[in-house]
């Protein structure tokens, strides 16, 4: 499958989400979390604070507010709360991406835009999840370890289509180098937007980003 084909897969529907404040809304009951988002959004915190290995099944439930073995009718191990976690992050960035390509209708300056603002919201949204994202994969079994690689790869190849539409004259080496400096550059605010506050941070990552993404 070429870049170009890649990048217009319908996007993935009706994703459950992680974030609180970036996705629901406290008027639609609809959209409130259900215990288990709960548990992964908990999962999460810890995880990023403590690592995975400093976590165990009962804290998570304490922190969840379940008692005894209640978790257990959720997820069967803490493995498993891992694996959907990841799985969800990189559901909802590929989903995210491929709804900013289809928006900006054919447009690659504005589809850069567009995924960059969605990066950058996601990162600040969720940087608990950034850090599990880049620290943990390796402790999650290989079959969802391969899940999760697969969605991260398509989604690298969406915003590589568009850098190399940008940039036509380019190395598919080089936009590729280009495409995971952006996402190093965005992914670094769980260390600098509590100083900085979310608004702050994001207004200086989208102008740097795009700068270095339309750079020659």
């Amino acid at each position: 499958m070429t870049r170009s084909a890649e990048a217009h897969i319908d996007p993935i529907a009706n994703l459950p989400p992680l974030s609180d404040a970036a996705v629901h809304r406290d008027d639609d009951p609809a959209t409130q979390p259900t215990r288990r988002d709960e548990i992964l959004r908990v999962a999460a915190q810890m995880f990023a604070e403590r690592g995975f290995h400093g976590v165990g099944v009962d804290d998570i439930g304490a922190a969840a507010g379940i008692t005894g073995p209640g978790i257990y009718r959720h997820f069967a191990s803490k493995d498993a709360i891992l694996a959907e976690m990841l799985v969800r992050i990189s559901e909802r960035l590929l989903a995210g991406g491929l709804a900013c390509v289809e928006n900006a209708r054919g447009d690659p300056s504005a589809a850069l835009v567009g995924l960059i603002a969605w990066q950058t919201d996601f990162a600040l949204s969720n940087p608990a999840l950034i850090v599990v994202q880049l620290r943990d994969l390796a402790n999650v079994a290989e079959a969802d370890r391969r899940r999760v690689r697969q969605l991260q790869r398509r989604y690298v190849e969406v915003w590589v289509d568009i850098l190399t539409r940008l940039h036509p004259t380019t190395g598919e080496n080089q936009i590729r180098a280009r495409a995971h400096a952006l996402f190093g550059l965005i992914n670094s605010t769980p260390h600098s937007a509590v100083q900085l506050g979310a608004e702050g941070m994001s207004d200086i990552l989208r102008t740097m980003a795009l700068a270095a993404a339309t750079s020659s």
